[in-house]
Formats: structure tokens, C-alpha cells, sequence
């Protein structure tokens, strides 16, 4: 009787590991994000790298706005984000934090990454 409660135990674990794997695999988003970027441009946003880099942690950058498409925008109209807030706080920030700790990073000036096209 306790090999098949150990058994059911472990069958149990297994499923809940795997549910819980399949559950962060789905919702990833794209690889590739193009943000809008106001006046100056929009932005190519490669948002795999960045999930690679932050150790698929989504929070690291989502602590701000949830995951939803066009979410920043709209918490700026509705006055809950200011322009370039997330910029500031998290895109340059980070990249100046990689830079000083010699590691490979992204721009760090608004026109590196803005696109007039």
C-alpha cells in the first residue's frame, strides 16, 4: 500500500511540474515586438533576448504595465504611467547597469533604438 501512495505521490508531482512548465511556455509573447514609440519612432523590440537575459523572470520588466498588447499606451492616457517611464526606469537603466558590469547590452540613448521610418 505505501509503494502505491509513493507512486501516486510522485505521478502527481510529475503532472503538476509539467502543467506548471506547459502554463509558462504559452504565454511568452512574441519574439520580435515593434513598441510604439511616440514622436521619435517606434521601436524594435526583441523580446525573447530580453527574456533570455532576464532568466524568463517576466516581472523584471512587467512590474510596471501587465502583458498585454498596447497596455503602456493606455495606463498613459489614463494618466497611471508617464511618457518615457518605462524607459527610464527600466530599458536604460538596465542596459547602463550591463554596461558598467562589462556585460554585452543594448542601447542606451533614445536614438539608438528609435525608428524614423
Amino acid at each position: 500500500m505505501k509503494a502505491s501512495g509513493a507512486l501516486l505521490l510522485t505521478i502527481g508531482l510529475i503532472l503538476m511540474a509539467a502543467f506548471a512548465i506547459a502554463e509558462q511556455q504559452q504565454d511568452r509573447g512574441p519574439e520580435q515586438m515593434i513598441l510604439e514609440g511616440g514622436a521619435p519612432g517606434d521601436v524594435p523590440f526583441p523580446h525573447r533576448l530580453h527574456q533570455k537575459s532576464a532568466n524568463d523572470r517576466c516581472e523584471v520588466c512587467h512590474d510596471l504595465f501587465p502583458q498585454k498588447r498596447g497596455s503602456i499606451q493606455q495606463m498613459i492616457a489614463d494618466g497611471k504611467l508617464r511618457s518615457k517611464e518605462i524607459m527610464n526606469k527600466h530599458c536604460v537603466k538596465c542596459h547602463r547597469e550591463m554596461k558598467r558590469e562589462g556585460k554585452v547590452t543594448g542601447p542606451t540613448s533614445c536614438t539608438q533604438c528609435h525608428s524614423e521610418d
